[in-house]
C-alpha cells in the first residue's frame, strides 16, 4: 500500500517563494509507485490542502489530518518544504513530535540551534570548526560602531541572526554604513550577526542520510557575479556559477568532508544537510549550517545528490524512506 505523505510548503518568512520552487520540484518528481503526496499550504495560521485539481479544504491541526473528496486522510510522513520560519527553526518539528508524525529532515533541537547563526557558530566552533569573529546585537540595543568594527574589521556582513536565503544582509565597506545594514536586518530579525569579512573562495558541502549510513556529497565551489552570493545571485543561475567539485585542492575537499560530517553528527541533524565555508590559505572556515537546504531546480544540494550518481526520484525517496 502506497504511504500518504504531506508536502509541507509555504511559511512565514521571505523565503517562502523558495519553499514554493522546492516543493514544485519535489512533487515532481517523487516517486508516485511508493507515495500519494498531498501538498499543504501554510501562512501563519491558515493551512490548506490544496489539490492538483484545485480543491481546497483546511487541515485539521488537532491531528494533522485533511477531509478529501474520498474521506478523511491521515499521513504516514511529513515532507518538509519549508526554509524559514516555522519549518528550519524547530517549531513545526515541536508540533509533529506532539502528533507522533515522522518528519524528514532534523529534529526541533537541531533545527533551533542551527537556524540560530550566533549559537550554531558557537557551537562549531566548540566542535573544532574554524569560525569568523562576530559580534551579536539585539533590537533595542545600544551599540558602538567603532567598538564593533575594531572587533570585526572592514569590511565585514551584517545579517539577520535567525534567517536564510541572505535576506536583509549587506556587506559594509565603511563605518558609516553600518547602522543602516543593522537597520535592513532588523527588519528580518530582533537580532542582527556581524560577521568579520574573509575573502576565499566560497565552497559548501552537503551531507546525506541515508538509513544509518551518512555520505558527504561532492564540495561545490560558488563563484557568484554580485559582490557576494546573495539573494538574487543564489536563484538567479546566470549570476552564479556552481562548480562541481569545487577548484581547491584535495585537502580542502578532504578537510571540508570531515568537518562536515563532524557537525553533522555533533548537531544531530537528520536528513540532508548543506555546510558552507569560505576557504582562506586552505583552510576552510565555517559560516553556517542548513537544515532544510533550498530544493529547487536552481539549489545546491540536488544538483551535488545528481552529481553522485543519484536521480531526483532517487534523492527524495531516500529522505522519506529514512523516516518512515
Amino acid at each position: 500500500m502506497k504511504k500518504n505523505i504531506a508536502l509541507v510548503t509555504g511559511g512565514d518568512s521571505g523565503e517562502s517563494v523558495i519553499s514554493l520552487q522546492s516543493a514544485k520540484i519535489i512533487k515532481e518528481n517523487i516517486d508516485k509507485e511508493k507515495f500519494n503526496v498531498f501538498t499543504i499550504l501554510m501562512k501563519g495560521h491558515n493551512w490548506k490542502y490544496i489539490a492538483d485539481d484545485g480543491y481546497e479544504t483546511d487541515v485539521d491541526k488537532n491531528d494533522f489530518s485533511i477531509i478529501e473528496q474520498n474521506g478523511k486522510i491521515m499521513f504516514d510522513a511529513v515532507f518538509i518544504a519549508i526554509h524559514g520560519t516555522p519549518g528550519e527553526d524547530g517549531k513545526l518539528q515541536g508540533y509533529f513530535d506532539i502528533l507522533k508524525i515522522p518528519y524528514t529532515f532534523s529534529g526541533v533541537t537541531a533545527s533551533s540551534i542551527t537556524f540560530n547563526k550566533n549559537y550554531c557558530q558557537s557551537l562549531a566552533k566548540e566542535y573544532g570548526a574554524v569560525t569568523a569573529k562576530s559580534v551579536l546585537i539585539k533590537k533595542g540595543e545600544k551599540y558602538l560602531a567603532k567598538e564593533i568594527i575594531a572587533k570585526t574589521g572592514l569590511p565585514c556582513f551584517v545579517k539577520p541572526n535567525n534567517g536564510g536565503s541572505s535576506i536583509g544582509m549587506s556587506k559594509v565597506m565603511e563605518i558609516n554604513s553600518l547602522a543602516e545594514a543593522i537597520e535592513i536586518a532588523l527588519k528580518e530579525d530582533n537580532e542582527v550577526q556581524i560577521e568579520e569579512f574573509i575573502e576565499g573562495t566560497e565552497i559548501t558541502c552537503g551531507i546525506l542520510q541515508k538509513k544509518n549510513e551518512i555520505i558527504a556529497l561532492p564540495i561545490t565551489e560558488i563563484v557568484s557575479k554580485h559582490d557576494f552570493f546573495d539573494y538574487t545571485s543564489k536563484y538567479d543561475p546566470t549570476l552564479a556559477e556552481e562548480i562541481i567539485p569545487a577548484r581547491v585542492p584535495e585537502e580542502v575537499h578532504e578537510k571540508c568532508r570531515e568537518i562536515s560530517l563532524h557537525l553533522f553528527k555533533k548537531f544531530n541533524c537528520k536528513g540532508v544537510a548543506r555546510f558552507d565555508y569560505i576557504v582562506k590559505n586552505n583552510m576552510p572556515y565555517f559560516l553556517e549550517v542548513n537544515t532544510i537546504p533550498g530544493l529547487s531546480s536552481a539549489s545546491i544540494v540536488p544538483k551535488q545528490a545528481v552529481a553522485m550518481g543519484f536521480s531526483l526520484k532517487e534523492f527524495f525517496t531516500t529522505l522519506i524512506e529514512n523516516v518512515i
